[in-house]
């Protein structure tokens, strides 16, 4: 500080003053000096200690403006071109042992959010209850119904337990008022060396869209694939392994055994242990406006009469998906514009019994997606999947597995509108040929989402 400086010339002045046998003769003004000096002295020290105390206050304030500032950013961050509103229940942000706020008793609460979606569906057949042709369907896997309907309310609570464990539940309230637990899990925040676990009932890490819950759909249904091979999607009780290494291009390897009551298994089969899966995925930045994220993964379940719709499967089922997604936002920034652009390949086998029938059967499946951003709050986006099943047998020709040399399709376009981050409305056109009948279908949907979620997906 400048006040030192300041302080020792008026020490030198008055010094000078004191050599003078003026003052040196008159006592009293010797005196009186020396009270101005003390004066003088105090002076400068009380605006120093002021001018420490204002620095001090200044400096706090900005460290807590740069940690919020780090906070929000990494829970709304992702590689480029990230949708508005994909937001992803990952559990909460890792609290350190030696951070400030855990000095806050409401750090360990949870935090409670909330996912709405309401559809309006016209159609020229029934909707709610579709048929795959070749393929026998587990789960709910069809549209929402005909008319006005209150689609999934989901339910998430999330929270640290302790600086070593996150715990994160979620309900699904379905239409008619059903209550189902989607997923209830802890996992690990202080594993060495880029390793979680996670333990309970959850989605799959198994392809893209799998863990990803169905507010989370960049469109208003999952895809063919999903549908057919997954029922929707893949989730049950058991334990994961991921492991990120510690390289410059990201590369990420999972494991999960899993109970096997989840489709496409049944009965919880060997021991309880009757799901199997490995993942694998990589992806980095391509340049300042683009990036891209590839995965390849493998299922192994064995069904103990899995129940169909009246149809019973005892076997091994094999399936393996390859993903890639690309995003592009001009400069990194997709507040304006972005596009994303999704593509998955399914192939599976199934091998043991249909209806007391021996039987072995391959399929395979893919879509292709894309959602362009073109200004900001508005969205479109088109995608198209396909399916296919091997012949079957005599035994089984007109059964669910006889796709009858049809090959299922659907066309899906869609326009959305963005009211914020948290907020949306869609208008979705499907042309629905996964079944001998084909239906356009026509759905309204709005989705909000409140309360505290976890960090973006990619």
């Amino acid at each position: 500080m400048h006040s030192k400086p300041f302080a020792a010339a008026a020490l030198i002045a008055s010094a000078a003053l004191l050599s003078t046998p003026a003052y040196a003769q008159n006592s009293d003004d010797v005196a009186a000096l020396r009270r101005d000096m003390e004066t003088l002295r105090q002076d400068y020290q009380s605006r120093i200690s002021e001018l420490e105390a204002r620095l001090a206050a200044a400096e706090s304030e900005a460290a807590a403006a740069h940690a919020a500032a780090d906070a929000a950013q990494a829970s709304n961050s992702s590689m480029t071109g990230t949708d508005p509103i994909q937001v992803a229940e990952q559990g909460p942000a890792d609290v350190p042992l030696s951070s400030p706020a855990n000095s806050n008793p409401n750090i360990y609460n949870p935090g409670i959010s909330v996912a709405l979606n309401g559809f309006y569906t016209a159609a020229n057949n029934e909707t709610g209850e579709e048929t795959i042709a070749g393929f026998a369907l587990g789960g709910e896997t069809g549209r929402p119904t005909r008319g006005f309907s209150a689609g999934e309310t989901e339910v998430s609570l999330a929270a640290n337990i302790d600086p070593f464990l996150a715990g994160f539940m979620s309900f699904s309230l379905s239409n008619d008022g059903g209550a189902d637990l989607e997923e209830a899990y802890i996992r690990t925040t202080a594993l060495p060396g880029g390793l979680t676990i996670k333990a309970g009932r959850f989605l799959s890490g198994i392809g893209y869209l799998n863990e990803r819950h169905a507010h989370d759909w960049s469109f208003s249904d999952a895809p063919l694939p999903y549908r057919a091979f997954l029922g929707n999607q893949l989730g049950d009780v058991g334990v994961q392994a991921r492991w990120i290494a510690p390289t410059n291009q990201y590369l990420e390897f999972g494991a999960e055994a899993l109970q096997g009551e989840g489709f496409p298994a049944a009965g919880s089969d060997n021991n309880g242990a009757g799901t199997y899966t490995l993942f694998a995925r990589t992806g980095s930045d391509i340049n300042q406006s683009s990036s891209y994220l590839a995965s390849i993964s493998y299922l192994h379940s064995s069904a103990q009469d899995r129940d169909t719709g009246g149809d019973l499967f005892t076997g091994d089922t094999d399936l393996g998906i390859a993903s890639l997604v690309y995003k592009w936002a001009p400069g990194g920034n997709p507040l304006v514009r972005n596009l994303t652009l999704v593509g998955e390949y399914f192939y599976g086998v199934d091998d043991g019994e249909f209806n007391g029938t021996p039987f072995q059967q391959s399929h395979d499946g893919w879509y292709a997606q894309g959602l362009y951003q073109f200004m900001p709050q508005w969205s479109v986006g088109l995608r198209y999947s396909a399916l296919h099943s091997e012949s079957v047998n005599g035994a089984l020709t007109g059964s669910v597995l006889d796709d009858g040399g049809h090959d299922p399709f659907d066309i899906t376009a869609l326009l959305e509108y963005d009211t914020s981050e948290f907020g949306r409305f869609r208008v979705q056109y499907a042309r629905d040929e996964s079944s001998t009948e084909p239906n356009d279908v026509l759905t309204l949907q709005y989705t909000v989402i409140y309360g505290p979620h976890g960090a973006h997906r990619y």
